[in-house]
């Protein structure tokens, strides 16, 4: 199966939400209209799997059959990406190879949260995935979700690894990012996991986001990116400023809650989640429909 090179990877990816119809099932068709929606408006690649797209609540089957729609779907036309993270090491390679199989284009792992790991044993977490694919691995470093980080000990050690693609690095911490931005070249990568962030990050080196916001706003995520790139620096932080309040919005409440509720008034697939995630008060619904108006997303 072709798949498409991540070698050139930079812009906005997209970390995709799971729609689910009103019985808790995966919602194909709303899926695919999502998929659509995005390529349609400059998203440079689309990650399936994420925090964004609740994997944590669907069997290992729906995720097979999530990454194989996507992968149909997008047909080549942007990389797709998977996330096939785990706290288990073993779960997380076969997760791997299963979706490596199914025709992805790379691959998104996670710290072991819960678990968490000593400096060996993060190490080895990694080094276990990236020896067994064929494929760029993004490692991710969200320490707020998984109650650990990768150290800058263990991304010396394993930025030199041929398919070790980079990092999505969401601790929000500046210091960290810079250290970590030390080990980046041309064939180890950095994407910012904040969204109010992002320029902050390529600032440092980062060849752009992973993105919640862009589930509702591709278009201004990859032109803000790309502004940036092609050297207009205010008109990208200006971009990062004006939608700080957004950004906000949809963090107001444990993602994905809001941003589905913001697809939502997009008109695309129903709020609907899996417990423990529930709907979002209607206190902080009336807030990020406010900020989407605000950006003319909505009427």
């Amino acid at each position: 199966m072709a798949r498409t090179s991540l070698k050139d990877l930079k812009g906005s990816i997209v970390a995709l939400i799971t729609p689910f119809a009103e019985d808790g099932s995966v919602d194909f068709d709303e899926l695919g209209k999502l998929i659509d929606f995005h390529l349609e408006n400059g998203t440079d690649a689309i990650l399936v799997l994420g925090t964004t797209g609740e994997s944590s609540t669907m069997s290992h089957e729906e995720d097979d059959a999530v990454c194989e729609f996507a992968v149909k779907r997008i047909d080549g036309r942007v990389p797709v990406i998977a996330g096939s993270g785990s706290n288990c090491t073993q779960t997380m390679l076969e997760k791997s190879l299963r979706y490596q199989e199914l025709g992805v284009d790379g691959l998104l792992t996670i710290t072991p949260y819960y678990n968490k790991a000593n400096e060996e044993g993060m190490y080895q977490h990694f080094k276990t995935v990236l020896d067994a694919v064929d494929i760029p691995c993004i490692l991710y470093n969200v320490p707020s979700r998984t109650g650990c980080s990768i150290s800058e000990n263990v991304i010396s050690r394993i930025c030199s690894h041929p398919n070790a693609l980079g990092i999505k690095e969401a601790s929000g911490s500046i210091a960290y990012a810079s250290r970590i931005a030390r080990y980046l070249s041309d064939d180890f990568f950095m994407f910012s996991g904040n969204d109010d962030m992002v320029i902050p990050l390529m600032s440092l080196g980062a060849r752009g986001v992973i993105s919640v916001w862009a589930n509702v706003a591709p278009k201004t995520v990859h032109n803000m990116v790309f502004d940036w790139f092609e050297g207009n620096h205010e008109a990208a932080l200006k971009t990062q400023l004006d939608n700080l309040d957004l950004v906000a919005a949809l963090f107001c409440e444990v993602n994905p809650i809001p941003v589905k509720a913001g697809v939502e008034m997009l008109g695309f697939a129903k709020a609907n989640y899996r417990l423990p995630l529930a709907p979002m008060s209607d206190a902080n619904r009336e807030r990020l429909a406010a900020a989407m108006k605000a950006q003319g997303l909505i009427a």
